[in-house]
């Protein structure tokens, strides 16, 4: 029997997969969902890069990858790694190039933390 591909040609996507675990994890811990979802009024340095004064913390991580794409600011040798230019680092904390995986880490750091 052929095992059947995950990501390939087949028609199983990584969202189908994905999805009943974005489900767990939102219906044990709904704040969560909410700290993703929830609109909040941005700090200077966002408004001015976003152009607006609320956006979620999904809604401002979409923008900004939009952003890098846009402007093609993936390193050409290893995708996993932007290089920023002066209007994306001045939400980066001025650093020149960034992993893709501490880019949610360093736009979090603009949103007020929840109450407990």
């Amino acid at each position: 029997m052929q095992e059947r591909q995950i990501y390939g040609t087949d028609k199983i996507s990584q969202s189908t997969i994905m999805l009943p675990r974005m489900k767990k994890a939102i219906t044990e811990n709904p704040k969560k969902l909410s700290n993703l979802i929830d609109l909040v009024n941005l700090p200077s340095t966002l408004r001015d890069f976003l152009g607006q004064s609320q956006i979620s913390r999904l809604g401002c991580f979409m923008r900004v990858w939009s952003y890098i794409k846009a402007n093609n600011l993936q390193d050409r040798n290893n995708k996993n790694v932007v290089n920023c230019d002066d209007k994306l680092r001045s939400i980066l904390l001025g650093k020149p190039r960034v992993e893709l995986a501490e880019l949610p880490t360093l736009i979090k750091l603009h949103f007020p933390k929840e109450p407990k």
